[in-house]
């Protein structure tokens, strides 16, 4: 996982919008189709609602489950020009960046989708043989801080790793049948809910040519000065590999000016959106 932890079926049909402006522009593009989950309370969708007015400028959402890329798609976006958050615990670094990942996106895709209205959203798959030992490993390190009472973790982190994997309701989390079926899980809803929608896409990262199609699906040109990108502009681009192994605190360790804190303080101090899960 990132920094700042510790502060109190693979698509082979592709939905993208080839938006007219840059991410980081500030005008709305006015392809979001919003609806509103069934499943969500009257109350808290009013309120939702009540926020979204503040929202004008449109955001990027990685929701792909944490090991599916995250991180390389967090920096590749850096280099892009982008303002990115590695995951985001308060209302600021949402409205500081334009692209969010991980935490809370993976499990809080619907409530954001009615915040922000022009938001886009980027889904993350991967095979899930690679995925389980790699989830299985960062599951080992974390699981004695996502307990909800003793767990040093921040409540964002807990709350969305709690609702996405069921961690409190089956006795071994971390076993290979329970984490499959989280990923299917996911993914199919995921899938059903961005159905037919043009501010949706999947990549898998480890595709070649995927950072081109994803760049592709922003309306963004590749920026070579400011990329790691070797590859030249007539080539299809690629991204990264980072957070590979072991190194489970590459994001941490990459300096960038356009970084957004997780953590970061506005007029309401570091207040979180009022919607629950």
């Amino acid at each position: 996982m990132p920094d700042n932890t510790n502060n109190s079926p693979t698509s082979t049909h592709v939905q993208c919008t080839a938006n007219a402006q840059r991410i980081g522009n500030v005008q709305p593009t006015g392809n979001s189709q919003i609806a509103t989950p069934d499943t969500m309370h009257p109350a808290q969708s009013n309120a939702l609602s009540d926020e979204q007015i503040k929202v004008k400028k449109q955001k990027v959402f990685i929701i792909g489950l944490p090991r599916t890329g995250t991180t390389s798609v967090s920096v590749a976006l850096l280099e892009q020009g982008l303002k990115v958050a590695h995951m985001a615990f308060t209302k600021q670094a949402f409205m500081l960046a334009d692209a969010v990942s991980d935490t809370p996106c993976f499990s809080d895709y619907q409530q954001l989708d009615l915040l922000f209205p022009e938001a886009v959203f980027v889904y993350l798959d991967r095979d899930i043989n690679t995925w389980l030992p790699s989830m299985q490993m960062l599951f080992g390190k974390m699981a004695p801080h996502l307990d909800e009472k003793t767990g040093r973790f921040h409540p964002i982190l807990k709350r969305s790793f709690r609702h996405t994997f069921a961690i409190d309701k089956v006795a071994e989390p971390a076993s290979s049948e329970h984490l499959i079926a989280c990923y299917q899980k996911h993914q199919q809803e995921v899938f059903a809910y961005f159905s037919g929608r043009e501010d949706f896409i999947s990549i898998d990262v480890s595709h070649a040519g995927s950072l081109s199609q994803l760049l592709q699906f922003l309306g963004m040109e590749a920026n070579a000065k400011n990329s790691d990108v070797t590859l030249g502009l007539s080539e299809p681009l690629s991204f990264p590999k980072l957070n590979v192994g072991r190194n489970v605190a590459s994001w941490g360790e990459y300096k960038h000016p356009n970084k957004v804190n997780t953590n970061s303080a506005g007029p309401q101090s570091r207040k979180f959106f009022d919607y629950t899960l």
